[in-house]
């Protein structure tokens, strides 16, 4: 038996009382904190320097002190960093060289770009380290504990500890997946792609439509967005379509037209997406080479206003 195999136990149903601390009290920390209290830990201290992170936490850890960050790392056996990604290696270097860590405890992460290798200065100090991202967008509303629930978290760990990471994240309400260290970055460009990438294309289609009259256009493109992701989960490129996945060029080339003209701000984001979904549909087979190479010509000669 390791150092932390004490830390939580094999019986899931029985989680050890830790003392939680949240470095980052934002919209993931906060919540991540509420779940963990609701499991049965004991938030006892949470950092957060913003005036909404604060509010946050008086709604969701109420009672929770707002500490300096090496005083929330000293009361806790359980640290969550729920940092920006370009804040994390500094935050989790400064506390080793400042002497933060102390062996035994537990420090978890929520950056999908970072695995391990960002905490070895935390690990050198014989601290248990685990990547946990939960994949689920949070946008700081009553709704984010909820959707916590049944939410897939993204793991990265020794393997010596993967159970103690399936075991925090079943606690939390969520549902462990196996994610390999290398493979950490690429895996959270998948979900930028289609998560963060998904809400400027419905804003920017929701614009189009108010530039074109449509004065309520998530009325119009609720149901459409619907059907549309749930073809492209169940089918993947066989649920394409639209003129691109029928090689109607006359219509592409009036959508560029017309937006160059009404909206030439979004031209290059038309451009760029209606290429890369006829480079798709000729991959998978919808359009035939003779039917994408119109497209590929005519999207290669549009000039994108600067």
């Amino acid at each position: 038996m390791d150092q932390f195999s004490a830390a939580l136990p094999a019986d899931r149903h029985s989680p050890a009382r830790l003392r939680v601390g949240i470095v980052g009290a934002g919209r993931v920390g906060a919540v991540l904190g509420a779940a963990l209290a609701a499991a049965g830990h004991d938030v006892v201290a949470a950092a957060g320097l913003s005036d909404a992170s604060r509010a946050r936490a008086a709604r969701l850890l109420p009672g929770t002190p707002l500490l300096p960050t090496d005083e929330v790392v000293a009361a806790s056996d359980l640290v969550v960093l729920a940092v920006p990604d370009d804040a994390l290696p500094g935050l989790v270097a400064g506390l080793a060289g400042t002497g933060g860590w102390r062996r035994g405890q537990l420090a978890l992460h929520t950056s999908g770009a970072h695995g391990l290798a960002v905490l070895a200065p935390a690990e050198e100090a014989g601290v248990l380290g685990l990547a946990l991202h939960p994949a689920m967008t949070f946008s700081g509303g009553p709704e984010d504990l909820p959707r916590l629930l049944g939410t897939p978290f993204g793991v990265t760990s020794r393997p010596e500890h993967r159970a103690v990471a399936e075991t925090v994240v079943l606690e939390m309400g969520g549902e462990p997946f196996w994610v390999a260290e290398a493979d950490r970055v690429l895996y959270h460009a998948a979900l930028v792609t289609g998560a963060n990438h998904l809400v400027t294309l419905v804003a920017e289609a929701a614009d189009l439509l108010r530039t074109a009259g449509v004065e309520q256009p998530a009325r119009v493109l609720g149901p459409l967005l619907g059907a549309a992701l749930d073809n492209g989960l169940r089918r993947g490129d066989a649920g394409l379509t639209g003129p691109v996945s029928r090689g109607d060029v006359g219509t592409v080339a009036g959508h560029v037209a017309a937006l160059a003209e009404r909206a030439p701000d979004a031209v290059a984001g038309y451009v760029a997406m209606a290429r890369r979904t006829t480079e798709r549909a000729a991959a998978a087979g919808r359009l035939k080479p003779h039917e994408a190479q119109p497209l590929t010509d005519l999207l290669d000669g549009v000039e994108v206003p600067r």
